[in-house]
């Protein structure tokens, strides 16, 4: 696998994520098609969103937020990873993340139900 254009640092976790996932590089399809929204000419000439397709799982990932190709090669890779760990039942960031959001959003409705009545 080729380095993206990211720290070394996040190199590194992906290499190691993907290992502890069984991940290979040869189970991985990607494609290159162009992006839409912001960013003016530089994306409507250069194909720079990523579409990662995972054969055995069949999971099909597509990431087009940055401008730069070779980072939205590894935020692709990256959300892969996050959907397989899900599917195992492991619970990812972003899970932890909507988790919390929720439970905050409980405590206020309660806060605010017992406010309001007399």
């Amino acid at each position: 696998m080729s380095d993206f254009a990211v720290s070394e640092e996040k190199n590194r976790w992906l290499v190691r994520k993907m290992a502890e996932l069984g991940v290979k590089e040869d189970d991985l399809e990607e494609a290159f098609v162009r992006s839409s929204g912001n960013g003016g000419q530089h994306v409507n000439k250069t194909s720079t969103c990523v579409q990662l397709h995972h054969r055995p799982s069949g999971i099909v990932v597509t990431a087009s937020r940055e401008r730069s190709q070779s980072v939205n090669r590894f935020l692709a890779r990256r959300e892969l990873l996050e959907r397989l760990e899900a599917q195992t039942g492991v619970q990812t960031a972003e899970m932890k993340r909507v988790e919390k959001l929720r439970k905050q959003k409980d405590r206020r409705r309660r806060r605010t139900a017992t406010k309001v009545a007399p």
